[in-house]
Parts: C-alpha cells; structure tokens; sequence
C-alpha cells in the first residue's frame, strides 16, 4: 500500500503540431497524473485507462514543454494479493512501469477500429435469421476494400458505410436501455479503508474529465464513503476536505445534472445484519448529507452489491422518503434463478417500492453488443415494460467509464437490430418504470440471496463488535435523554454521538460486516469497535451523573445501596451482581422500572431459590420452580421442562447443546460462503477436557462449568447459568478457535413440531420453513437472524437468544446457531 511519485518533464517535438498528443503510463499499480498541484487523471491498466490527453490538437500557443507528476500506488485495481483475486495481499508484491511514453494519437484510426467492433459483433451475435447480422458483415468487408491503412484520405469513405448502418432507425416498440455511468467502489475490501481514499480520487477525477468532453454523459455515484483520518466522513465527504479543487468541479457537475448522487445511505451497508435503529441511521446520515451537500435527498435507495435485503428494508425507505429500489446482487443465486428483473418488493407491513434489477445481470457493462442483447434477452417482465437500466464502467474497485465505452454507446443509441441505448438518469430510468408499472408482479419479503451465507458467520470478533456497539450507542441515547429531562443544564452529546455512530455505520459496510474482507481491514474494524467501547462508556457514565445527581451523593448512599438502570422499555426483575462491603462481588434479586433506575438497598427474596443437585452418574440437576434442567457430564441438555406446563423441551433421547464441527471446504469464496454439502460432513464434539462441575450452588443462582476440545487444535468452555425466577437458560461460551476451514455450530433439538420457524429481523419477524420441500426451501439451509429464533406451535414454544451471533437455521425439529 506504499505510494511512489514520479515527476515527468515531457517536451513536446514542434513537429506534432496540430497532432493529438498523449502521455502515455502502464503499470500493474494504479496511479494519477497531477498537473499544476490538482489532480487531473486516474491511471488503471486494469481499467484500461493509460493514457492522459495532453492536447487534442497542439496549438503553437500551447505549451510545449511541461511538468506532470504521477502517483503510483503499490496495489492494482483489486488489491495486491498473489494469483487469485481475493488472494491476501502479498507483502513481497512488486509493481512494475513498463511504459511511460510521450506518442501521437491518431482519433481517425481509434473510430475506425470502434466502427469495425460494432460491425463486426453485430454480424456475429445477431443470428444467421437476422438480416441486420448480414448487412453489418458486409459493411465491415466494404469498409476494409475502401480503406487504405497507408492513406489516410481513405479513412471517412470508410467510416461512412458505418454510420449509414448506424444511423438506421429502430421502431417505436423497440426495447430502450437508459445508459448510465457507474464506478461501484468498495469502501474496504480487498484493499484498507484509506486506499479507498485515492481510489475516490482516480475514478471521480476521470469521470470529471470525461463530462468536460462528454456533455451528454451521466454518472451515478452511490456511495458517500470512507472515514478519513478525523473520522468524520465518507467517500463524498473525504473527497470535499482533500481535494477541494476535485469536490468543486464535481458540484458543478452535479449542478448540471450529470454527476448524479443516488444511494440514500452513509455506505452501501450489508443488507441483512445491521439492526434497525442502525438501519435508520444509515438513511439518515445518508439523507441528511446529500440534502446539506446537494440540495435534496435522494429518491432511489442504490444498493447493487450486498448480500441479501431484509423484508424490512421497504418500510424504511418509505419511511426516509424513497419509493425505488436498484440492485443486481440476486443474479447471483446459486440455486434459483429470481422470476423479476422490474418488480413491486412489499416488505413486512405492507409498504411497497419499485424495484429494478439490471436485466444484464451486472453493474459493470463496458457498452458492447453482446452485453445490450443480454440485456434484452434476460429480461423477465418483457412485455410489461419496456425499458431497464445499462450501467456501465469499471467497478468494484473502482475504474468507471472509458471513452471507449461512450463511443460505442453512442453509435447503438438508435440502431435498427439493436435495443435503443439512451444515456440516461436513474429518475429517468425509474420514471418511465412508473408510467408502466400497471402490469407488474409484486414479491413479497425478504430478497433472500442463495451464496454467501457463510457472511453470517465469518469474523466473530467483528460480528460482536456490532451487536455490542448498537447496544452501547442504544443505551448513550437513552439515557442522555432522560438526563436533559432531568437536569436542564446537561448537554446532549449529540457530536460525540454522531461520530460514534459514523464509526459504526462504516463499519457495516457490506465488506466488513460480513467479514469478507482482508486483515488488515478486520483490524482497522476492531480498533473502531474499540474507540466506541471506550466513548460510549464515558458519556453513559456523564449521562447517569447528571440523571441520578442525587442518588449518587455519598449522604444519600448508604453501604448497601446499588443504582440499578434499565434502558429496556419494559419493567425487569432479574439477578444482578454487585459489589458487596468487602469488595466481593455479592449477587441480589432487583426489579427496575422501564426505561428508568431504581435504588436498591434490601434485595428481593425469590419466590423459589434455586436448586443445584449432582446425581450420582455425574449429571446435574437445577431448578428455580419455573423451568428446570438436566444436564449431562458432557454439558449437554438432555432435560428442559417448563414447570407449569409439565411438558419436556427436548426429545427423549435427544441432546441438546449439542457442540457439531463441520467442514467448511465452498467452491471459491472462502470467507463468504458455506456450501449446502457441508451438512453432510457433521461430526459431534465429544472430546471432554474438563467434565460438567457446579460453580455456584444455588439460591439465586445455579451455574455449571465445562470444557470440550474441538477439532484438533481448539478448546471451548461453558458456564450454564439459571437464576432465580428467570424462564431461561444461560450459556456463557468462550472458544479459543485454531482450526482452518471448519464450522462449527451448537445444537438445539426440541420437542415441538411446526413447518414454519421466526426469525428475529429489523423491528419485526419473518418465518421461514423448516423443511427443505422446495429448492427454495433447501436453498436456505444456513440464513441469518438477530437476537432471537423460534419453533413454536400452539401453546408451547422453544426460542433460542444471543447476544452476538447471526448464522442460524431450523431443520425440522433442531434449531441451530451458528458460532
């Protein structure tokens, strides 16, 4: 990730004048030419941008001898690993200038060669029943019989014929494609936050540059981006404080209406796993930056390359003032191919959006003529409407359109055996959609995505920084807010906490939440989970003293008293631990009211203490008259009974918390998928380090400690835990993992039949099967959920909670957690 700079002093030869002259750059890094102390190109082999125009025809008032410097980054357009694109970075990479060269460009051979591709693929792709496949074939022979590669003069005879054929109009009825330019960049991936800055940099200076040539073109930018070093912002906003010239020029862009903000969100965060609240700051971050920056908000949510999307995503959008969704992330499904490409997507209460999937299967068109009849070709509401969205340019990271791209555009915009290629305008694309919606299907739910479902699980450190750091900033908000109800004079950190939100939200980007991201990205991840931790721990601590004031005095203590908060909206009674008059941590049975503290100095007596009992085979026993619980030497659950019902949770001769190692070998995406076969690889720990001993004896509470080892290398302790009047079971776990390529997942067999399981989702629920009927059905062998799942059938159920987890699934009667 080292940066070189070169400084190039060209001459140019008095000879070239009138010539169109270009400095020339190849390199496997990608880099960016620099003039006069502003950056004025983007430089990408992989891009297939190498060149810089230095004059389109030099003039003899031009300069002829100049300064450029170049910036040259040590990693390419997807990072710096070795053989595979989602290799590691190699640390012994070298990147190698292979060419840096002053030439003349000549613009007449460039069209010809534009001309002839046209052609040429029209004649292959269009079919032997086509006519149009015939006359472009012998247009390109005419062209080549006219032209004469040493004469020059000979060159618009050729490029005539072309543009006759070109200029052959289509009819009304014909499919149009609305063009857009698009660079889709990763705000972390296969390269660290702060690479994403200068890639920012290269593709938007490019795309600039292109406009100033291009009038007619139009860029889609979906992402705002990537915190800088005062953490303060993302990639829209890095842009505006480092290259103040760049942010200029593409606010006038803006202005014109050709650099076209979409996205709605801070970042294109994953889909699934960021909770609600999270969510909604998402979009009002989002939102709020384009309305400050830009002078509206954003009327289409841009989301093209995350793992899945929540049933609940379009109530959110309704709610943040968006009715269009674009994404074409489900093209992906490795089982079932999705029946839409424009479609109503209905989340969980009814709100309905306009939804587009790209029928091209892809965000990253080059202009081509294959591409635009797939496009046509996929499309699954032919008939319905008759419009989709072709976007086009480099992308992932980073890259965006090439002149190249435009050029071939512009000679399919209207031509007779091609789909009509307008550039175009996301509202453009989506307003027309609208005037033909009358026709369309509606899907109901989640957009599940069939891959990646290994993201639920990849990274746990990073999965609970997550959960964690919602609950922190939960937690911060609510109690700031019952401190400004009670103490006029306490200020609301509504600064502090949008910084800290900001590290969050970045983090959720749809790359590193997921986990599938390099090391060095996961560490920069942690040390933002880190600065949230201790920030967040600080204002709660500002927030309780200006809240409790009084309570907090040391007259109004007494040696016994404990200030308990409950930031939960409803009133808990549960075992706390708390320091007792020796220092020893003592345990009380407290109640606390919603979203309020209370002062306890007497405990609570339990109705019924809790019972440990070991039996003479070794398992234990425990009870506190609401459920009890039988456990077996191995710490499995071979006993669960809520106490008024009489009714056993797990099947006679069934264990629960059954610890199960899986081979985890997927077809290439190592860090984001698990595949369906590895079901068939279960293997049951049941190597016993430490066997099952009581902890804590009962009263209020009754715990049991064990330990297991897991594969070959990996320990895994568990204290379970019942307190007094509690209706659940606790499973404290802690894993030191060692193994490669192994999953591993706890096991919850209960006594309960039901074809339908609950998932926990943002504000809300959805049921998924628990049989595999249907390939729909098995496609979803591994899904995500948050903090709780549930089998449940009349009368009596079975929930299984975490507290940093998302990897889940429910297979007949086993409910199963991912670790």
């Amino acid at each position: 990730w080292e940066t070189c700079w070169f400084k190039v002093e060209l001459s140019i030869p008095p000879a070239w004048a009138g010539r169109e002259v270009h400095f020339v750059w190849e390199s496997d890094g990608e880099g960016m030419v620099w003039r006069d102390g502003q950056p004025v190109q983007g430089l990408t082999k992989e891009g297939e941008k190498t060149s810089y125009i230095l004059t389109r025809s030099l003039k003899e008032s031009e300069p002829h001898s100049l300064t450029l410097y170049v910036e040259l980054a040590c990693n390419g357009l997807f990072g710096a690993g070795k053989g595979s694109m989602i290799a590691p970075p190699d640390p012994d990479r070298r990147v190698t200038l292979s060419k840096a060269e002053l030439v003349v460009f000549n613009r007449d051979v460039y069209e010809l060669l534009v001309d002839l591709e046209i052609l040429l693929d029209m004649a292959q792709l269009l079919g032997e029943e086509n006519q149009r496949s015939f006359q472009a074939l012998y247009t390109a022979n005419q062209m080549v019989n006219v032209c004469d590669v040493m004469d020059p003069s000979t060159f618009p005879a050729a490029r005539d014929l072309a543009a006759a054929i070109f200029s052959q109009r289509n009819g009304e009825s014909q499919h149009t494609l609305h063009a857009v330019g698009h660079c889709h960049i990763d705000s972390a991936w296969l390269w660290p936050y702060e690479e994403t800055v200068r890639k920012c940099a290269r593709s938007w200076v490019t795309v600039v540059h292109l406009m100033e040539h291009n009038p007619e073109l139009t860029f889609a930018c979906s992402q705002l981006g990537l915190i800088p070093e005062l953490w303060q912002a993302q990639q829209f906003e890095w842009v505006r404080s480092c290259y103040p010239g760049l942010y200029a020029r593409i606010q006038d862009f803006v202005a014109k209406g050709q650099f076209i903000p979409v996205g709605g969100t801070w970042v294109e965060m994953d889909g699934n796993l960021p909770s609600g609240e999270s969510m909604v700051r998402q979009f009002l971050q989002g939102q709020r930056f384009f309305q400050e920056q830009f002078g509206h908000i954003c009327s289409e949510f841009w989301l093209p390359d995350t793992f899945g999307y929540s049933a609940q995503l379009p109530q959110l959008m309704r709610g943040c003032g968006i009715r269009r969704f674009l994404t074409q992330k489900l093209s992906w499904n490795l089982v079932n191919s999705f029946p839409h490409h424009t479609f109503f997507w209905e989340g969980i209460d009814g709100s309905q959006v306009l939804t587009h999937f790209p029928p091209g299967d892809s965000y990253g068109m080059q202009g081509r003529v294959e591409e635009v009849l797939k496009t046509v070709k996929n499309n699954k509401d032919k008939g319905r409407v008759n419009h989709s969205a072709f976007l086009f340019g480099f992308g992932d990271g980073g890259g965006g359109p090439t002149q190249k791209m435009l050029d071939r555009i512009k000679r399919m915009s209207d031509t007779d055996g091609l789909p009509r290629v307008q550039i175009s305008t996301p509202d453009q694309l989506f307003s027309v959609l609208e005037k033909e919606s009358s026709q369309l299907c509606t899907w109901v739910g989640e957009l599940f995505l069939e891959l990646h479902n290994g993201t639920y699980t990849t990274q746990a450190q990073i999965k609970k920084g997550n959960r964690e750091c919602e609950r922190i900033l939960h937690d911060v908000e609510v109690l700031s807010t019952l401190a400004v109800a009670r103490d006029r004079e306490f200020q609301y950190p509504a600064s502090q906490l949008q910084r800290l939100w900001r590290f969050l939200l970045l983090n959720q980007f749809h790359d590193v939440l997921p986990g599938s991201c390099i090391q060095l990205v996961v560490e920069d991840a942690l040390q933002y989970y880190t600065e949230i931790r201790r920030a967040g721990a600080q204002l709660q601590e500002e927030a309780v003293q200006a809240l409790c004031r009084d309570l907090l005095q040391p007259e109004a203590q007494s040696p016994q008293s404990t200030l308990v908060l409950n930031t939960l909206p409803w009133e808990r009674t549960e075992v706390i631990s708390r320091p007792g008059p020796d220092g020893a941590e003592t345990l009380a049975l407290v109640t606390v009211p919603s979203m309020g503290y209370a002062p306890v100095q007497e405990p609570l007596v339990p109705p019924q203490p809790v019972a440990v009992r070991k039996q003479e085979d070794g398992s234990i026993t425990m009870e506190n008259g609401v459920i009890s619980v039988c456990l077996d030497t191995m710490g499995h659950l071979t006993s669960l009974r809520l106490l008024d019902s009489g009714r056993s949770s797990v099947p006679d001769g069934w264990y629960a918390n059954q610890f199960a190692l899986f081979d985890d070998v997927p077809l290439y995406w190592d860090a984001w998928d698990v595949m369906d076969y590895h079901l068939q690889t279960r293997k049951p720990v049941t190597t016993l380090l430490k066997p099952l001993e009581i902890t804590q004896a009962g009263g209020l509470r009754g715990s049991v400690r064990f330990s297991l080892q897991v594969g070959k290398s990996s320990t895994l302790t568990q204290e379970i835990i019942l307190d007094a009047t509690c209706p659940y079971l606790r499973f404290l776990t802690q894993v030191e993992w060692k193994e490669a390529h192994k999953f591993l997942k706890v096991e919850f067999p209960v006594q309960v039949r039901s074809t339908n399981a609950t998932y926990e989702i943002q504000f809300g629920h959805v049921q998924r099967p628990t049989h595999w009927n249907t390939s729909w059905d098995w496609a979803r062998f591994e899904v995500w959920a948050h903090k709780w799942l549930d089998l449940s059938e009349h009368g009596f159920g079975v929930a299984l909670l975490n507290n940093c987890k998302y990897g889940a699934s429910a297979h007949r009667n086993i409910l199963s957690l991912s670790l």
